[in-house]
């Protein structure tokens, strides 16, 4: 479709397969598409994402992401033969040191899957931090699905676990009274902040020298966000791990899709897993092709970097103007503390949408997020309304 107006009336084309006077539906009939050109295609420009704070996955595909769609193979990947989804996953597993690699259609799915994967006959339990996302934002996954106890662990920095808290919340004991845990599963990032290599490093060598073996997952859907801030690159902490998920449209802006990542057996009893959830897909092309072209247009193009950077510059913004943070801002995520701040969240939600801004509603009220398509009209009406909800009055510069 071209980007400029070709009528501004109400156009019919016909449906693929059709003479010029449109297609049969099985009834002698003809069927006929109604469509009006529009100006813009969906993907050549972001639109609201551009003034939307809510979360790093409200990001729009790019036209790129289209062409590699258009230009994808079209082979099953139950059947393991599409040639892009193989080459894609292969490079995954290169960038991350891993034997093999599996697309999955979402992070909560590659979680799932990875679990269940590692797990083996009960009882087991599944060990991670009190505010992870697998205990709190995946339905209850682990319990309903696989019959796991999950235990959250709050860290004793108040920041993220060390090996010390691991150690005195993991069950080793096999009597007939226990749940020994067979997983640690940890987040990085977690809620935007970054759990450090040494720390990580430091629980993968413990988990690893048990009798059994403790296995290591990582959810690391946002692990791009780690190599970004420049702490340490995806291949060390994935080193840590015996299995690691990620995803495309946190903060890379792919319509769809995550990846597991492990040693060759591991991803072969996944792919069973995955089909047993249903998520045997067949032409995943279309879903490999954009996914490859954000990495390496979005994280290999450093534009996390700067999204992080207005993320810092949005926070230190808030502290100047006299609000305080719930959070430190590592990355991309920004807490408000607006209680602490003498705000109504109600009151800050509808400043910031007459503002033309989107944020968060309900529970995550306090938290921003910065993608790389957040435009600078936006972050200027942000501060805008910062210094309304504040009642600042000052002089400091609008530009990060």
């Amino acid at each position: 479709m071209p980007a400029e107006v070709i009528s501004k009336k109400p156009t019919f084309i016909k449906l693929n397969g059709s003479n010029g006077n449109g297609i049969a539906n099985g009834n002698g009939d003809t069927e006929y598409q109604h469509s009006f050109i529009a100006k813009k295609n969906a993907w050549s420009h972001p639109g609201q994402a551009a003034y939307d704070f809510r979360s790093d996955y409200v990001t729009t595909p790019s036209a790129a992401m289209l062409e590699g769609i258009v230009n994808a193979t079209l082979l099953d990947d139950v059947m393991m033969e599409d040639p892009t989804t193989n080459a894609f996953q292969d490079f995954m597993a290169e960038l991350t040191g891993k034997e093999a690699g599996l697309l999955v259609s979402s992070g909560t799915m590659g979680n799932q899957v990875s679990l269940r994967s590692a797990l083996q006959v009960p009882p087991y339990a599944i060990l991670c931090d009190v505010r992870g996302h697998i205990l709190h934002m995946e339905a209850g996954g682990a319990a309903t699905l696989w019959g796991a106890l999950v235990e959250g662990v709050r860290p004793s920095n108040g920041h993220h676990l060390t090996v010390t808290d691991v150690q005195n919340a993991a069950i080793l004991r096999e009597s007939v009274y226990d749940c020994p845990t067979r997983i640690i599963s940890l987040e990085n990032t977690l809620s935007g902040t970054i759990m450090p290599l040494e720390d990580v490093q430091a629980i993968s060598g413990w988990a690893r020298k048990q009798n059994p073996p403790i296995h290591m997952h990582l959810d690391g859907a946002r692990l791009w966000e780690v190599e970004a801030a420049g702490v340490g690159t995806i291949k060390e902490f994935a080193d840590c791990f015996d299995s690691v998920t990620m995803c495309f449209t946190k903060g890379l802006g792919a319509p769809i899709g995550s990846i597991i990542l492990g040693k060759t057996a591991f991803i072969k009893r996944a792919r069973a897993v995955r089909k047993l959830v249903g998520g045997g897909l067949r032409q995943t092309g279309i879903i490999a092709a954009p996914a490859r072209i954000a990495v390496e247009q979005v994280f290999f193009g450093k534009k996390l970097k700067r999204a992080q950077e207005m993320a810092q510059f949005i926070a230190n913004s808030w502290i100047t103007l006299g609000g305080k943070l719930r959070n430190p801002t590592e990355t991309n995520m920004i807490w408000l503390d607006l209680a602490a701040s003498g705000i109504e969240k109600p009151y800050f939600a509808q400043v910031a949408q007459e503002a033309g801004l989107k944020t968060m509603k309900g529970r995550l009220e306090d938290r921003l997020v910065v993608h790389y398509q957040i435009c600078q009209e936006a972050v200027d009406a942000l501060i805008g309304v910062f210094r309304l909800v504040l009642g600042a009055n000052d002089n400091f510069s609008k530009s990060p």
